[in-house]
């Protein structure tokens, strides 16, 4: 619905959207190390890479969008030109401690099988990947008919697509770490318990092995 610009203002603008951006900024900095750097895969319009330039850690950009990838070069020049963030074309172009993905990047794949073994070659062993799911649990979406016709698919396969254009996919946590493996593993889920099912985006945390 939202790109470039648009999205940028959108995202900045959402009181909901902010508190849950900030608390993947915080873990994703608590998680790194002094000065690590990270790969921002799906980098959007550049705001969390802007966050982690600012405490420190160098910062590669990955973004297929090339509406995405415009506002961010405009939002982000400064950090450009100063070689604190860096746009690359392929995850492979950089060694890092740390890729993260925020805002449902990943729920833009039907598998993630190959990608995870493309992101083996770019995560230090000991380095981690953190990612911000939909949640297919969040209970304020059982109001949509897509979310009850797709509850057994949930229960059965763990995974099922929304059909719309995006072709947005839901995954449970088992099926990600799944694909996940033998590369990296499912090393935390957040929030957890009965929490879950309040929230519209689950963080899983990944470790590289």
């Amino acid at each position: 619905m939202h790109t470039g610009e648009q999205y940028h203002e959108f995202m900045l603008a959402s009181p909901r959207d902010r508190i849950v951006r900030a608390r993947f900024q915080q873990l994703a900095l608590d998680l790194l190390p002094a000065g690590a750097a990270v790969l921002d895969f799906g980098a959007g319009t550049g705001i969390d890479a802007k966050t982690y330039a600012a405490n420190g850690h160098p910062t590669f950009v990955f973004e297929p969008s090339q509406a995405m990838r415009d506002c961010l070069v405009r939002h982000c020049r400064d950090e450009i030109d100063r070689g604190t963030i860096a746009t690359i074309a392929s995850p492979l172009a950089c060694e890092v401690q740390a890729v993260t993905a925020n805002f449902a990047v990943l729920n833009h794949f039907a598998d993630h099988a190959a990608l995870f073994e493309q992101l083996s070659r770019t995560v230090r062993r000991g380095g981690f990947v953190l990612a911000s799911l939909l949640n297919p649990y969040c209970l304020a979406d059982a109001r949509y008919r897509w979310w009850r016709a797709n509850l057994v698919n949930l229960v059965r396969r763990g995974h099922y697509a929304i059909a719309s254009e995006s072709r947005i996919h839901r995954f449970a946590p088992r099926i990600v770490a799944r694909a996940a493996a033998p590369y990296f593993r499912l090393e935390r889920r957040l929030p957890g318990g009965f929490a879950l099912a309040s929230q519209l985006y689950m963080f899983l945390l990944l470790r590289r092995v």
